[in-house]
């Protein structure tokens, strides 16, 4: 019998996209990029949720 993996949530806040990379527009001296690191709060980096944490964000 084929063994199913387990389906993980994908976060609906970062939908999937845990962690990005802003730049502010500014060079640094050797010529790149400066940038920000910025990850999603709900999944806290991972990009998947938990079922208790999908209960505790329902209704108003």
């Amino acid at each position: 019998m084929p063994q199913h993996a387990q389906n993980t949530r994908v976060c609906r806040d970062c939908d999937g996209f845990a962690s990005v990379a802003i730049t502010t527009g500014t060079r640094h001296r050797d010529g790149t990029r400066a940038t920000l690191r910025v990850t999603c709060p709900t999944c806290k980096g991972t990009g998947h949720t938990t079922p208790a944490a999908d209960l505790a964000r329902a209704g108003r």
